[in-house]
């Protein structure tokens, strides 16, 4: 597995890092896995070049942090680089602004500095551990709402846990440009999570122009839309959960999508290799500051996008992908 620098720290990643929403399971993904599982893939993953290890207490109420809890009871905590999240909670002490409802359960955006450090406290409980290698606020507050906190503040608290020792580096999911700009002016900010597909190519207008120019890595989050880009969904494949109102498994841009992977074949036969070697190696080939981040609930999957890492893609392959999905993109 090739490896990179986690934004300016030195801290070593595998450019492809194990994503675990799905592993935390619940309504999102169609119900929970076989613990044991799950439990075994984390631990598998640094055997087979995978470090990064990706959480956050949103995903299936600390559930996913429970599981990489369970895992890395059997594991060298420094074998594995630890992501985590604050900023969504269900703490009805908190409250914050509206976000999902799961289960019945109102689920807030909080990002002030009370409710980061008891979400601190219980990550690290559920995890058990001492310290996350990165603490990333998960989702951004509302501009000119009740619960409005300025990233100056939130920025105060992640270094204050930083200067505690309890974080090792700061990161943000799901900003805009804007957002970014605002967290370089109040420290370190090593690296930015966001959305990034071949079908999905947003952040490329200016969140990673400016990301490269001040040195934080980007890790892309569902390079494979939530498994479409997999390649072994039938043609009369149903969305389940969290897939459904996505925009990419609407019936025709599904087809549309399929089409595209089709057309992929030949060029599956050249790098022997699959359809979603193609589409993660199609996002590494943008830059070796980027980061993969891909969900996995075995390791027979983790065996397989691993080989995405060590594909060589000619610029014209790279190129021809991109004309296909553009041209479907409208």
């Amino acid at each position: 597995m090739k490896t990179m620098k986690l934004g300016k720290t030195g801290i070593d990643i595998s450019r492809i890092g194990l994503g675990t929403w799905s592993i935390g399971g619940g309504s999102a993904w169609g119900g929970d896995h076989e613990l044991q599982t799950v439990v075994d893939t984390i631990r598998e993953a640094p055997k087979l070049g995978v470090n990064l290890i990706d959480t956050a207490p949103g995903y299936n109420f600390g559930n996913s942090e429970k599981i990489l809890g369970k895992a890395l009871e059997g594991m060298n905590r420094e074998d594995v680089v630890i992501i985590t999240k604050c900023g969504v909670t269900w703490d009805q002490e908190m409250k914050g602004d509206m976000f999902n409802v799961v289960n019945g359960i109102q689920l807030y955006k909080n990002l002030n500095s009370a409710s980061v450090k008891k979400e601190i406290e219980a990550s690290l409980e559920r995890l058990g551990t001492d310290y996350v290698d990165v603490y990333m606020t998960h989702w951004q507050a509302i501009e000119g709402s009740e619960y409005y906190v300025p990233i100056r503040e939130t920025m105060d608290v992640l270094n204050d846990l930083k200067a505690q020792g309890k974080i090792k580096a700061i990161g943000a999911a799901n900003v805009d440009i804007h957002h970014i700009e605002e967290y370089l002016k109040w420290g370190d900010l090593d690296i930015v999570q966001a959305k990034y597909s071949i079908l999905d190519r947003g952040i490329e207008n200016d969140i990673i122009p400016c990301c490269r120019e001040n040195g934080v890595t980007i890790q892309a989050y569902s390079p494979l839309e939530m498994g479409l880009l997999s390649g072994t969904m039938p043609r009369d494949y149903k969305p389940v959960g969290a897939q459904i109102p996505k925009k990419w498994f609407q019936p025709d841009n599904m087809q549309a999508a399929m089409d595209m992977m089709d057309q992929w074949k030949p060029l599956c036969e050249k790098y022997n290799c699959t359809i979603a070697n193609l589409a993660l190696g199609w996002i590494l080939a943008q830059g070796e500051f980027l980061n993969l981040l891909s969900g996995s609930t075995t390791t027979a999957e983790i065996e397989e996008n691993v080989k995405s890492a060590e594909l060589e893609l000619e610029a014209d392959d790279v190129a021809y992908m991109r004309e296909l999905a553009e041209s479907i993109d409208k």
